[in-house]
């Protein structure tokens, strides 16, 4: 005779969901540092070598090191946990690709805008777009070195950004700063949800 056997069934492992981000701002601002800082695999990142044909057109300012630019998009990978993985896409700051931003902005959860406080009005046209699509965003106020220490509340007021908006500092070379963005975003998305469409939301 054959004994009795114990079938165990074990619940399936759920599937993980993706969320998709959106890491914008001007030229030159950290974008791609950034994702690189935070991503668990080799960020993609689609960049070309400024040219003299890009000068006048593609502007450093104080960024005089800078020898790239990217033309496309940065994408980078991050897995929370068994069932959450975040996607990050980086646009390019110049306002001649805009016509890319609405492909990298639709389906997204919400973005996180770069802002030089050597260079703020490079990042108007980016808080414009996600204020027009009521995209829930961060203000992620990146320090570079050397630079003068301005007050958020001060660069608040240059940006003339609602007090609604969370704004944060951040090094978008180090992985726990650009840790701690991408938390004040996921609960800003929360706060925006909660609020529901069309309204603003106290930080």
């Amino acid at each position: 005779m054959y004994g009795h056997s114990e079938h165990r069934t074990t619940a399936p492992e759920p599937s993980a969901s993706s969320v998709k981000i959106v890491i914008s701002g001007g030229f030159g601002v950290g974008k791609t540092t950034f994702i690189g800082a935070i991503s668990e695999i080799e960020p993609l990142a689609t960049e070309a070598a400024m040219t003299e044909v890009s000068v006048g057109v593609d502007d450093p300012g104080m960024r005089a090191e800078k020898t790239t630019t990217t033309v496309a998009l940065d994408f980078g990978r991050i897995t929370l946990d068994r069932t959450l993985v975040l996607y990050l896409f980086g646009t390019p700051g110049q306002e001649r690709f805009e016509f890319l931003w609405d492909d990298l902005l639709d389906g997204a959860l919400g973005g996180v805008i770069m802002v030089d406080t050597s260079r703020v009005e490079d990042c108007y046209p980016v808080l414009d777009y996600f204020e027009q699509r009521n995209t829930p965003f961060v203000a992620a106020i990146n320090r570079f070195a050397g630079e003068p220490h301005f007050d958020l509340e001060e660069v608040r007021e240059a940006l003339d950004l609602d007090e609604s908006v969370h704004m944060v500092e951040c090094d978008a070379r180090d992985r726990e700063s650009v840790k701690e963005v991408l938390v004040a975003l996921l609960e800003q998305v929360l706060l925006h949800r909660l609020a529901g469409p069309g309204h603003l939301v106290a930080s």
